[in-house]
């Protein structure tokens, strides 16, 4: 695969203070495109942190866009294929493989020194075929939200297996006011984000180390199974729901459990909640899943170095981790910082102690597709439509096609 534009060696010369040139004629913008919203204090202080880097780099502007996440990534990808890319874009790493594959990004001149500074779960997220394609920007982990409140009402203790989540559902749904659990299934990718976490909590793959698909595996198909158990007990019409619509739901104490990241801890709202790890499979452990968002540099805006630079110095350690703390993410590095986080919260042990046996995003180029395929068995499942296995072997089949190209 081609390099594209050679990024030259100054930009390993550190994680921060990096100084490019610019024309002292002209100001050199800098597009830069955000997925998400433009609104609370994370995007406030990389406003920050940019002006930091232009005072340093005086030659240059750049530009922040926000688009929402539904049509961010399409956006990015569409003007780079038509030429007119974005410098850079902070975007889900799971587009990083296709956009590497259509040479529409740089890779990362990641020394040593960078290399060693992530986790290597958090590493794999951004590597594809030997090299580093984003720079991580944001890391979530997953644990289950419980309303404390029903379970009680319900005479139920918090749920450590999936046989017990699933008698837990039943009981809060016959014998309270509220649903058992909130299930997102909507066709957006926060659908198989969150059965991933129970999957993974089961010792299951998607694709395993040599590269074949074996989500029709025995503990793949009892994770279809557990959200056809799970689905009788669910808010009503799950198809509809994707995760942002189930949060109102936990505030207002209509569903008893949810899958969330730390951050929800903030919007959980006035019930009595608390956090649990995702209640172990029959075949494995508590798990989550392992995902994150970078910073990618596309080739082709004529500010290549410039782009690196600027993500470089963003994701510097010392602005990363008050990056993280701010925005409510799972810390990115291993620091003095992430273990002030379990002195001051206790909560945050259950998302940073599945870090190490969690598992990343299914790596495959056509992500969307894989996506699609995946909701899709999810979605028929639910809907009783499909068995579990009907599902799994449904799934296998289409993504081995998809893998065949």
């Amino acid at each position: 695969m081609s390099h594209m534009k050679p990024i030259t060696a100054a930009l390993l010369a550190g994680l921060s203070g990096l100084a490019v040139t610019a024309s002292a004629q002209a100001q050199e913008e800098i597009q830069f495109i955000n997925c998400g919203a433009n609104d609370g204090e994370a995007p406030a202080l990389q406003t920050e942190h940019i002006n930091a880097w232009l005072a340093e780099n005086p030659g240059y502007t750049v530009t922040e866009e926000y688009v929402p996440w539904g049509q961010c990534q399409e956006r990015a990808i569409t003007l780079a294929s038509a030429g007119d890319p974005p410098a850079l874009a902070y975007l889900g790493s799971r587009t990083l493989p296709q956009l590497a594959e259509s040479e529409l990004i740089l890779p990362i001149p990641a020394s040593d020194e960078l290399i060693n500074s992530y986790r290597e779960s958090v590493r794999s997220t951004v590597q594809f075929d030997g090299q580093m394609w984003g720079l991580p920007r944001a890391f979530s982990t997953k644990a289950l939200f419980i309303n404390a409140t029903l379970f009680e009402e319900a005479g139920v203790e918090a749920p450590t297996t999936w046989e017990e989540t699933v008698a837990a559902a039943q009981a809060i749904s016959e014998g309270t006011e509220a649903a058992g659990i909130g299930i997102p299934a909507a066709s957006f990718d926060n659908t198989m984000h969150q059965w991933l976490s129970w999957f993974y909590s089961n010792g299951a793959e998607v694709i395993d180390a040599e590269g074949n698909v074996v989500i029709d595996s025995p503990e793949a198909i009892a994770a279809f199974q557990l959200y056809a158990d799970l689905a009788p007990y669910a808010q009503d019409g799950p198809v509809a729901y994707d995760r942002a619509e189930l949060e109102p739901l936990f505030q207002n104490g209509q569903i008893a459990m949810m899958i969330h990241g730390y951050s929800f801890a903030a919007r959980a709202g006035d019930v009595d909640w608390q956090i649990i790890p995702v209640p172990a499979g029959p075949n494995g452990d508590h798990s989550t899943l392992l995902i994150t968002d970078s910073l990618a540099v596309f080739d082709g805006s004529g500010q290549e170095e410039a782009a690196m630079s600027l993500a470089m110095y963003l994701t510097a350690p010392e602005r990363q981790a008050v990056f993280d703390d701010t925005a409510g993410w799972t810390p990115i590095r291993e620091s003095e910082f992430t273990a002030a986080l379990r002195e001051n919260d206790a909560n945050w042990a259950f998302f940073l102690d599945t870090i190490e046996i969690g598992g990343p995003e299914p790596q495959m180029v056509d992500f969307l597709s894989m996506q699609d395929v995946i909701n899709e068995a999810l979605q028929g499942v639910i809907l009783g439509e499909l068995t579990a296995e009907e599902a799994a072997t449904q799934a296998a089949e289409e993504l081995r096609d998809l893998q065949d190209g």
